[in-house]
């Protein structure tokens, strides 16, 4: 008979979720602060998403669950392609889950970059995979194109590429993927352009030709709308029926769904802010070749800086000061990434930098 109690033995989890270490954003305290550590934009989204929610997003739809046809059918014609080509996303971090879920089983070689981002080792190491990293060149973080198809094999079952690579800011030519792609026939390969607008640098031409090709945007960067969390995915028709049947029903939600429908038709703003930042970024690599702090070249709206052993004090003097930027030493020793904002913030960053590097 029972003597009353319950039963206090804890189920445990997979071993593979005992074995990772928690991925901790510092996401909490950023409001009042000039955020320049997670690659944001930093002048907000397209006034014309603003005057939508202004004039009123149709409150009588949020009782019901997200309808996507209206989203799908403008967002495949913008990007060029067939609504079957297209999955929308929540984010680029749901296009990672849904492609390591559909084609990963555990124990299944994943091919990665180190140091890129976390959500590839993150999904992979969920799934139970077997993970392969390949380090970039450990004095210029260069792309070791050679090492990589030398590394693929018939056991490998999927690559994941950050293009251009976030954090070390390097690109991958066309070629390039190519060239990986012929090699990984027995493989998917997921090119992921969060940082596309900047670099200019696409594989979305290669998708009829490539059936093992997969590639994702976002709409958290350029476009200004990371808080709503949407992105999308792109591959052969085929690929896209698999994917669908991997993923939930109703991951986007139907305010971020009519925002990125915005969003798209004004390309003014994009071709502005790129710009700006684009110019900003030169501005801050002079700035910082006059205040001798090395930085590896960048194609994204970011730059990777080497201060050494002062890095940890440069992170927390930049926040004193009031501006945020991001400690990577974890990942390359001495390594710390500044978001590249407008010139007038990228100058004021330079004049709060070289402070905190005269104290």
């Amino acid at each position: 008979m029972s003597d009353g109690t319950r039963n206090s033995t804890a189920v445990r989890p997979r071993r593979a979720i005992e074995r990772m270490a928690p991925y901790r954003p510092p996401t909490g305290g950023r409001t009042e602060l000039l955020r320049l550590d997670f690659n944001e934009n930093t002048v907000g989204c397209s006034p014309k998403v603003t005057a939508f929610f202004q004039d009123g997003f149709p409150m009588g739809q949020l009782p019901s669950y997200p309808e996507y046809a209206a989203a799908r059918t403008e967002l495949a014609r913008f990007f060029e392609v067939s609504e079957d080509e297209m999955v929308l996303t929540n984010g680029t971090d749901e296009a990672i889950q849904v492609v390591v879920n559909t084609y990963l089983d555990a124990n299944q070689e994943c091919l990665l970059m180190r140091p890129s981002y976390a959500m590839y080792r993150f999904y992979a190491e969920v799934a139970g995979a077997s993970i392969y990293e390949l380090d970039f060149n450990p004095d210029t973080l260069a792309f070791p194109l050679e090492q990589m198809l030398e590394t693929i094999s018939r056991n490998t079952r999927l690559v994941m590429l950050a293009n251009p690579n976030n954090p070390t800011g390097g690109g991958i030519t066309r070629s390039a993927i190519e060239r990986i792609l012929d090699r990984a026939t027995h493989a998917m390969v997921l090119i992921d352009e969060a940082y596309y607008e900047f670099s200019g640098v696409t594989a979305m031409p290669l998708l009829k030709e490539y059936p093992n090709l997969l590639v994702s945007r976002t709409f958290s960067k350029v476009y200004g709308l990371a808080g709503l969390r949407v992105g999308c995915l792109f591959t052969q028709a085929a690929n896209a029926a698999f994917l669908r049947k991997g993923q939930s029903p109703y991951s986007v939600n139907a305010v971020g769904a009519a925002a990125a429908r915005v969003a798209v038709q004004d390309q003014d703003f994009i071709t502005r802010y790129v710009t700006e930042v684009l110019a900003a970024r030169e501005l801050t690599e002079v700035g910082l070749d006059k205040l001798h702090v090395p930085y590896f070249a960048s194609d994204g709206n970011f730059l990777l800086m080497q201060f050494g052993e002062r890095a940890q004090r440069v992170v927390a003097g930049m926040r004193d000061k009031g501006i945020l930027v991001r400690d990577r030493s974890h990942e390359i020793p001495g390594a710390v990434r500044v978001t590249i904002g407008t010139r007038e913030q990228m100058t004021r960053f330079l004049t709060a930098l070289r402070e905190v590097l005269a104290q």
